[in-house]
Order: structure tokens, then C-alpha cells, then sequence
């Protein structure tokens, strides 16, 4: 039995529309889009030449026995332990000498203390040029302001019972020690 018209249209209305694919349209190739150059920045101006560096004030002696350092705004005991007591003290000492300083109200003054880090830092010239003889006539880097003959070393106020510190003014650093049984001159210093 042959197909009818009739027939193919019905069958072509319950089947499903084949999809046709049409043949990709060849895109022409198109060169591609030279990147845009960023603007061009400002010129950046040269950096300024850092301000000369001030000299440094030299130290002051005030005639009673301290030296004061203009750049620092601290004012020193001009002796340290060793030259007024001719002994050096344990930490848990220490007291005993900046007690008595301060008890006599040396120089007009009773607020005398162990210098902290910072404060011992300034005391030590980083350059090397300056020298004052110790006890035993050995120099280490501290001004000759002070009086000679002295310790290079002090307690300072990062020092406790648990942690032993004392600042070596030959190479200008701190130094921790074990044990208790450390002994240190001491420089006293204040606000000017």
C-alpha cells in the first residue's frame, strides 16, 4: 500500500523538525587591536636632597660635677661609681650608690638615675673619635667630658633580678649575663 499525500503530511507533522546546521560562517580573520599604550605618567619629580644633618652640639661641662648633652637634653654625673666609691656593685646593689647620690643632692639634684638602653647609647660615640681612659688606662669610646679613670661599663634600667644586663661602653652594646654574681660600675643620668 502505497503512501497517500495525505499520509506524508501527517507524518511529517508528528515527527520532530530536524534541526539543519547551516555551515559555520567562515569569520574573517580580522588582525588584532594593537594594545592601547598607557598614558604617559607624569615625569616624577627628583627626590630632594635629604636637609644637611646638623653637627652635633659638643657636651657642656656645667662646673658642678655633670655634663650635659645638648642633643640629647640629658644632663650626666660627670664621675661614675668607680671614681667616687673606688668599688663596683652587684645588681641587687646598685641602689646603695644611686640612693646616696641622690640622698646628698648632688649638683642641686635628687632625681638621679641608671640610664636606660637609649640613654647609655648616647653616651658612646658610634664614629670612634672620642676617648676617655678607664681605670686601668685602656680608652673606650665615651667624650672626654668625663671625668677619667672611670668603669666602661653601667647598670642600666633593663636590667632585673631575672635578666642581668649591663652596657659595655668599649663596643656600645648591652650585654646579658647568667647568674647573679655580676658586678658593674653605674653613670647616673637625668633630665637637664
Amino acid at each position: 500500500m502505497g503512501d497517500t499525500p495525505e499520509k506524508k503530511e501527517t507524518e511529517a507533522a508528528e515527527k520532530p523538525a530536524e534541526k539543519t546546521e547551516k555551515p559555520a560562517e567562515k569569520a574573517e580573520a580580522k588582525p588584532a587591536a594593537a594594545p592601547k599604550a598607557a598614558p604617559k605618567a607624569a615625569a616624577k619629580p627628583k627626590p630632594k636632597a635629604a636637609p644637611a644633618k646638623e653637627p652635633e652640639k659638643p657636651w657642656v661641662d656645667n662646673g658642678d660635677g655633670t655634663v650635659t648633652d645638648p642633643n640629647s637634653g640629658w644632663m650626666w654625673k660627670q664621675s661614675d661609681a668607680w671614681v667616687d666609691t673606688h668599688k663596683f656593685y652587684l645588681w641587687k646593689d646598685h641602689k646603695e650608690y644611686v640612693d646616696a647620690v641622690n640622698a646628698d643632692k648632688f649638683a642641686g639634684y635628687e632625681d638621679w638615675a641608671i640610664p636606660s638602653k637609649a640613654q647609655a647609647l648616647t653616651l658612646f660615640d658610634k664614629a670612634k673619635k672620642k676617648k676617655c681612659a678607664d681605670k686601668n688606662g685602656n680608652f673606650y669610646h665615651i667624650d672626654p667630658i668625663f671625668t677619667a679613670g672611670g668603669a666602661a661599663s653601667t647598670w642600666i634600667t633593663e636590667c632585673s633580678d631575672e635578666n642581668i644586663i649591663r652596657f659595655d661602653l668599649v663596643c656600645g652594646v648591652d650585654t646579658p649575663y647568667p647568674g647573679n654574681d655580676v658586678y658593674s660600675s653605674m653613670r647616673l643620668v637625668r633630665k637637664a
